[in-house]
């Protein structure tokens, strides 16, 4: 089943790379006090997480914050290095915190897992988006397959 508005952010903890080098970072942390945007990517460096999705919320990273938003998480399964060059490639620092989700830990406890064996990909997170509140979830936008427009930036800007 997967999350839906009023569901609590589940409790895990993932490895990303700092300037410190790397670090584990706890769902409980991140979302604890604060408006979160979280979106999931089925991949760094793929043509729509690249060209759109991530570049969409680097612009709109001000106006976000704006409406209360405190933090903006990309997500995606992949390991912290290649989130690291994917994040230095896409001038995120300071707007965007990228979170890599090496095994599916998070997506998995979300319920918004893919399978992309099909384009040799194995097991990514769908195309989404939500808003959490203290760790609690106040919106989730759920992309249909090969769609974007309910996780993109201005959607979920339009919709705070």
């Amino acid at each position: 089943m997967s999350v839906k508005v009023g569901d609590h952010i589940p409790s895990v903890t993932l490895k990303h790379l700092t300037e410190s080098g790397m670090q584990e970072i706890s769902t409980d942390d991140l979302f604890k006090g604060k408006k979160v945007v979280l979106f999931s990517v089925p991949g760094a460096f793929t043509p729509t997480c690249s060209a759109k999705h991530l570049p969409g919320f680097v612009e709109q990273a001000e106006a976000l914050k704006a409406k209360g938003v405190e933090e903006i998480v990309c997500l995606a399964v992949n390991d912290p290095f290649v989130m690291q060059a994917w994040g230095k490639s896409a001038n995120v620092a300071g707007k965007v915190t990228m979170l890599p989700d090496g095994n599916g830990t998070l997506t998995k406890a979300l319920g918004l897992e893919m399978d992309g064996t099909a384009y040799n990909l194995g097991l990514r997170g769908q195309r989404f988006a939500l808003v959490a509140e203290d760790g609690v979830v106040t919106r989730v936008e759920v992309e249909k397959p090969g769609a974007f427009e309910v996780s993109s930036a201005d959607y979920i800007l339009k919709h705070l």
